[in-house]
C-alpha cells in the first residue's frame, strides 16, 4: 500500500472513531443513567400512609449543570490520552473533573453523586472502547 494512502487512512480512522467516541457517548450515557434510575420509595412526611417517590438520578441533572459539555470534552481527552499512550492523562482528566464537582457533590443529598459516578464510568468506558477500536483498526495495515 502506498505510505501516503496508509497514513491518510489511519488519520481518517482516528478522526472518525474519535468523533464516534465524543458524539455517540452522550446518548449512551443518558441511556445508562435512565436504566440506572429506579426511583426509590420513601415514606411520606405527611404520615398519610402514601409512599412518595424520591428524586432519582435523573432529577440531579439540574444540580450538575454543564454535564453534557463536560462529558464531550472528557471523552475527547480520554480518547486522545489512550491513543497517544499518555495513560496519566486519564488520571488528570478524572482528577480535574472530581475536584471541580466536589462542592456540588458534597452539598447535596439527591442522586447527584450517583449520577456523577455512573455517568463518568459510562463515559470513560465508552471512550476507552473507542480508543481500543481505533488502535486495532489502524494496526490492520
Amino acid at each position: 500500500m502506498n505510505p501516503v494512502l496508509g497514513a491518510a487512512l489511519k488519520i481518517a480512522v482516528v478522526l472518525g472513531v474519535g468523533l464516534l467516541a465524543v458524539l455517540a457517548g452522550s446518548p449512551l450515557v443518558r441511556t445508562v443513567l435512565r436504566v440506572a434510575d429506579s426511583p426509590r420509595r420513601v415514606t411520606s412526611e405527611l404520615g398519610d400512609g402514601e409512599p412518595a417517590q424520591s428524586a432519582g438520578i435523573q432529577a440531579a441533572s439540574a444540580q450538575l449543570r454543564g454535564g453534557h459539555w463536560i462529558g464531550l470534552l472528557e471523552r475527547l481527552a480520554i480518547y486522545a490520552a489512550i491513543l497517544t499512550g499518555f495513560a496519566e492523562g486519564i488520571a488528570i482528566v478524572l482528577a480535574i473533573k472530581g475536584l471541580a464537582r466536589y462542592p456540588d457533590l458534597k452539598a447535596t443529598t439527591t442522586g447527584a453523586a450517583e449520577r456523577f459516578i455512573i455517568g463518568t464510568f459510562s463515559s470513560v468506558l465508552f471512550a476507552s472502547a473507542c480508543a481500543g477500536l481505533a488502535w486495532w483498526l489502524t494496526g490492520l495495515w
